[in-house]
């Protein structure tokens, strides 16, 4: 019987690339804000479209997986300036006039306005 550890080094990179993006979003949204959302969007395609042209099925994959979490990472940057305006996380206090005062209740989400139900 022989192992195959393909499938398990997959999943560890794909776990290190998310947890790699995790702390990329934040210190992205603390020097330079929502504005280079447009370099994770073009990042992300142009990873996911080089897996495409990839022959080796395991870069292949990796590549996919960084393009997917770049996308996913967009939409967790506008939410990082949410969780810094309601105090989550520290404010780079010399971009503080671009925030706004977040009700401490709204939701994350930057396109559908929510109030989080409190118990």
């Amino acid at each position: 019987m022989e192992l195959n550890f393909t499938s398990v080094l997959l999943a560890i990179c794909t776990f290190l690339i998310i947890g790699l993006c995790h702390p990329l979003v934040i210190k992205t949204e603390y020097y330079f804000g929502t504005r280079p959302w447009w370099l994770w969007l073009v990042g992300g395609i142009a990873a996911i479209c080089a897996a495409l042209f990839v022959h080796n099925d395991f870069i292949s994959t990796l590549l996919a997986v960084f393009g997917a979490s770049l996308l996913w990472g967009i939409g967790e940057l506008f939410s990082q300036k949410k969780r810094v305006e309601k105090g989550w996380f520290p404010m780079n206090p010399k971009r503080k006039n671009e925030y706004e005062t977040t009700d401490p209740d709204e939701g994350l989400c930057p396109v559908v306005k929510t109030k989080v139900k409190k118990k």
